[in-house]
C-alpha cells in the first residue's frame, strides 16, 4: 500500500511515531483471564437478579 503523504511528511510521522514516549511496552494478550472475567461478571449478575428477584417476590 503507497503512503498519500510526502516523503518530508511520512519522515515527520515515522519521527513521532518512533519517539520513546510512544512505544508503549504491552503485555501479552491472555485469553483466558479475558474468559474467566466474562464468566465471574455473568454468574454475579445473574446471583444478583436472583437475589432482587426473591427480595421482590
Amino acid at each position: 500500500m503507497s503512503s498519500r503523504l510526502s516523503p518530508d511528511d511520512q519522515q515527520r510521522v515515522d519521527q513521532y511515531l518512533n519517539a520513546p514516549q510512544h512505544q508503549v511496552q504491552r503485555q501479552p494478550f491472555r485469553v483466558w483471564r479475558l474468559l474467566l472475567v466474562i464468566l465471574a461478571a455473568v454468574v454475579g449478575l445473574g446471583l444478583l437478579s436472583r437475589l432482587l428477584s426473591r427480595l421482590v417476590l
